[in-house]
This record gives structure tokens, C-alpha cells and sequence, in this order.
């Protein structure tokens, strides 16, 4: 058995995700290289699409902040060109994503409070410091927007850890690396 993942195309998977990959393509215009290697599972493409489509109470932008410091933490190339490209289409700099990226947000004092319980959140696995929550809550998040920036958190360590074990060729425009 080959431990090579290939991109499986909608003939090459079951029924079942078929229909998901109908979905995805409806929603996103085509099935990412990723998605496509969870279609090796009976059930994880569901649930991930499930998870990645699910709402929370966090606007698009910060989403995307959540998503590219996430991705920085965890040096996965896949998500940071996606989550750059998208961060790009909310309206982001290049120059800020790489801002962001790199721990902070000096255009916007609410979007570093985020970036940076994100990050601290990412690399600990814990707060270390009250100072961050403080100042999370300080400027304007709230309980319920924590507990989605953990989903989130959650959901782009997923895709991380996936890209790292399958490989599958990145699609997108590659981003930048930062020092």
C-alpha cells in the first residue's frame, strides 16, 4: 500500500461523499486538494465540512485573522496561502498579513488584542497571563467569541495536521514566508 495521497476526484469516492463534494463545490466552485484527501474517510469529510461551515460570532476578517496566526503557529504553507488569499479578499494588506502573521496588528488595537490571545492560545495550549484575556475583553470580544476562536483554533489545527501528513499540492497562490 502506497503512503501517497493522491487528490481523489468526485468517481473515485463513495456516494456519500459525492454528495459533500457536490456540496463544497457548490459552496467554494471547486473541491480543494485538502478536502479531497478527507474523502479517504467514510465519514471525516462530512464532519469537516460540517465544522468549517458551521457559524460563529466572529466577522469574517477576524476569522481570518484567527486562521492565519493559527497557521503561522503551526508552519503550514496550504493554510497560510489560503487564509492569505482570503484575508486578502476582507480587505487586509499584504503587508498586514504578514503583520498579523507575525504576532500583531498595529493598524487596528482590537485586532491585536485578537492576534495576540490567538497566539498565546495556539503555542501554550493555555493563558498564561491575564493580561491577555483582560485585554481581549477590554476591547470588546466576549465570552462567546472565545469559545469560537477555540473552535477555530481546533478546526485549522485539523487542516494543519492534515496538510502535514497528506502533502497534497498547494493550489493557491503561495504566500509569503516571514523570518
Amino acid at each position: 500500500m502506497s503512503d501517497q495521497f493522491e487528490v481523489l476526484k468526485r468517481e473515485n469516492v463513495s456516494t456519500k461523499n459525492q454528495q459533500v463534494f457536490d456540496q463544497i463545490k457548490s459552496l467554494l466552485g471547486a473541491v480543494p486538494n485538502l478536502y479531497s484527501t478527507l474523502a479517504y474517510s467514510e465519514n471525516a469529510l462530512e464532519a469537516y465540512f460540517r465544522l468549517e461551515t458551521s457559524p460563529n460570532s466572529l466577522s469574517a476578517r477576524e476569522v481570518a485573522i484567527v486562521n492565519l496566526v493559527v497557521s503561522e503557529i503551526n508552519n503550514c504553507m496550504y493554510s497560510l496561502s489560503v487564509f492569505t488569499m482570503i484575508a486578502k479578499q476582507s480587505g487586509f494588506t499584504e503587508e498586514q498579513t504578514i503583520e498579523i502573521r507575525s504576532g500583531c496588528a498595529s493598524f487596528d488595537t482590537q485586532l491585536d488584542a485578537l492576534i495576540k490571545l490567538t497566539r498565546e492560545l495556539s503555542r501554550k495550549k493555555n493563558i498564561e497571563t491575564q493580561q491577555l484575556l483582560d485585554a481581549f475583553y477590554m476591547a470588546g470580544y466576549t465570552k462567546e467569541n472565545l469559545m469560537d476562536i477555540i473552535i477555530l483554533i481546533g478546526d485549522r489545527t485539523i487542516s494543519n495536521l492534515l496538510h502535514t501528513v497528506t502533502r497534497v499540492p498547494i493550489e493557491f497562490p503561495l504566500a509569503k514566508t516571514i523570518d
